[in-house]
């Protein structure tokens, strides 16, 4: 069975750090891309980072740019969002998903409408909440 746990959600102020993961089980995530979505209370999914298969480009949606940072291990089978300078509209449930089609990893993350809905592989979310 193929799954991805996410993990690392937690509480934080305001200007601080976390780092989540998407573990793999019961696949290598070194033939998919993955992507990271979040979807905010009464807020539709977005698409936020995207990394392909060899790790060789990356993309992040324009709020996160430059503050959060996309990264895989394929040894660990796990890939990483590192999220600093948090703000309190950072506050949603997070996601990854995995997809040996990296193009259209990438379009769901950019936004094309409905397209998350042909990945591959969902986790279950992790929560972060931005707040003092």
């Amino acid at each position: 069975q193929l799954q991805l746990v996410e993990s690392g959600g937690a509480l934080v102020q305001p200007g601080g750090s976390l780092r989540l993961s998407c573990a793999a089980s019961g696949f290598s995530l070194d033939a998919y891309a993955i992507g990271w979505f979040r979807q905010a209370p009464g807020k539709e999914r977005e698409g936020v980072s995207y990394i392909s298969i060899s790790s060789g480009s990356e993309y992040y949606v324009g709020s996160v740019k430059g503050r959060f940072t996309i990264s895989r291990d394929n040894a660990k089978n796990t890939v990483y969002l590192e999220m600093n300078s948090l703000r309190p509209e950072d506050t949603a449930v997070y996601y990854c998903a995995a997809d040996k089609t990296a193009p259209l990893v990438a379009s769901a993350v950019a936004g094309t409408r409905d397209t998350y809905k042909y990945l591959e592989v969902w986790g279950q979310g992790t929560r972060v909440t931005v707040s003092s």
